[in-house]
């Protein structure tokens, strides 16, 4: 699956970088950032609508504004990091982030933090994608394999310690600002990424073959169309009882990736430089891999969001508690992220199967430790690292081999399609199983919260089956 050379990271213009891991670390430090921002406002809003008396509707764009430019801007990102450079995309994206934070923590009302948190989501669709670029292309064998598997588990354990890092910190009230801090702490440190990332990352090529490939304005326009309707209606339309305009854009939405896909495939016939290359999508394993990170990503969100609901509006735990609860699973994605690599070979065909099914296992013993409308005991932290544990062999693995085979030429594609796969599951999972959950909430109080949580940890166990099933073709060959 991988080459075998063990060799340290090198520059782009075919120099060594002599502190690979310094390199590594800056990026990952910026993705971590970012991923935050996506989890860390959740557990802050109830204090932003009740400081800036914000309405329902206000409220979901500050949340979403941010995951709907970023989504929709991943794959621009990626195509622009090819033509202009990825460090300099990259330094121009984490500039761009951090203004961003400064500007939403000194925000006066709704409207400006709304049309911040947009300016933020464009910034990390700016830098995100280069992260993996910049992996790629400076990492090789073993050393990438090791580099992808610190991704895969940032990538994954941002989400539960967003919940976390929000917590802490707004109930922490420093300096009575409320929920400000969780935008300004990127801000000290996004600018010492900024000089750091100014220092280590290798200078862009003057000249190579990447550079001359055009953007793909009409690939842009018709996917950006196609990524806002769909994400559009997955934040907002769970709150508004999904309206017919939330069909009608869903629906719109599955009509314009067809015609995306037609058009990508009849520029790549003619010569030209579409969008995502469709050899890219030939790699083999590559469609089953973005049916892996789909799924896993969609149980891991669904699970955070849904839990994290239970908690606070269920057993009315404390933002501070409520995000102390995923620490568990937060440790067990990463530490498993990080060393799955060196278990013994003949598990690796089995990994993600049954981390899918470990993940099953851990929602539906989660689900029971609760029904009760409790605590669920000293028995709940347990079961959260076994769903961790499961997820993250679910994900993990399968981030690792999509991008194992896939030439640096093709990087920029590669990373822009998987880190936008990563964020539509994410956003499915949140809709999905919140409409699964609120849905099932028949009346306030614990005991009916835990009713809905046990019908939505059953749910999210058939997912996460399902998504174990899919793996079963790999292991008969």
């Amino acid at each position: 699956m991988t080459s075998t050379t063990t060799r340290p990271a090198l520059s782009k213009d075919g120099g060594t970088d002599n502190r690979p891991g310094l390199l590594l670390g800056v990026v990952l430090a910026a993705q971590f950032m970012a991923l935050l921002d996506v989890f860390i406002v959740n557990v802050a809003a109830p204090t932003i609508r009740a400081e800036l008396s914000a309405s329902g509707a206000a409220l979901q764009l500050v949340v979403a504004g941010y995951t709907i430019a970023y989504a929709v801007l991943l794959i621009t990102g990626a195509r622009l990091g090819d033509l202009l450079g990825h460090r300099r995309m990259y330094l121009a994206g984490l500039a761009l982030f951090t203004a961003a934070s400064l500007a939403c923590g000194l925000a006066a009302d709704t409207g400006q933090l709304i049309a911040f948190r947009l300016v933020q989501g464009a910034g990390s669709a700016l830098m995100i994608p280069q992260v993996l670029s910049l992996i790629q292309r400076n990492f090789t064998g073993e050393h990438r394999v090791k580099a992808l598997s610190a991704y895969s588990a940032v990538l994954a354990t941002g989400a539960a310690a967003g919940q976390v890092v929000g917590g802490v910190l707004v109930s922490a009230d420093l300096f009575g600002t409320g929920w400000r801090p969780v935008f300004l702490v990127n801000v000290p440190i996004g600018v010492a990424l900024l000089a750091l990332g100014a220092r280590i990352l290798p200078r862009d090529a003057r000249t190579g073959p990447t550079r001359a490939r055009a953007l793909d304005l009409p690939g842009l326009v018709l996917l950006a169309a196609a990524v806002s309707l769909l994400t559009v209606p997955l934040v907002l339309g769970q709150e508004q009882d999904w309206p017919l305009w939330s069909w009608l854009s869903l629906g719109g939405s599955v009509v314009l990736l067809a015609l995306f896909g037609a058009y990508e495939s009849r520029l790549a016939r003619r010569g030209g430089a579409p969008l995502i290359a469709p050899r890219v999508l030939r790699l083999p394993g590559m469609g089953r891999a973005i049916l892996w990170i789909t799924v896993s990503m969609g149980v891991n969100a669904g699970f955070l969001f849904t839990l994290t609901l239970h908690l606070q509006g269920g057993l009315g735990h404390s933002a501070l508690r409520a995000g102390l609860t995923f620490g568990p699973a937060a440790v067990v994605f990463g530490a498993i992220g990080l060393t799955w690599r060196r278990w013994p070979a003949r598990l690796h065909r089995a990994l993600i199967p049954g981390g899918f099914l470990l993940g099953a296992a851990g929602a539906l013993t989660i689900g029971g430790l609760l029904a009760d409308g409790g605590t669920g005991g000293w028995g709940l932290y347990p079961a959260l690292g076994v769903f961790g544990a499961g997820v993250s062999l679910a994900f993990s693995p399968a981030l690792t081999g999509a991008l194992a085979t896939v030439r640096p030429e093709d990087a920029a594609d590669a990373s822009g399609l998987l880190a936008t796969v990563t964020q539509l599951g994410q956003l499915i999972g949140v809709a999905a199983f919140g409409t699964l959950f609120l849905g099932a909430v028949t009346a306030p109080g614990a005991q009916n919260s835990a009713d809905a949580l046990r019908t939505t940890m059953l749910g999210l166990a058939f997912a996460a089956v399902a998504g174990a099933l899919a793996g079963l073709p790999r292991r008969a060959r």
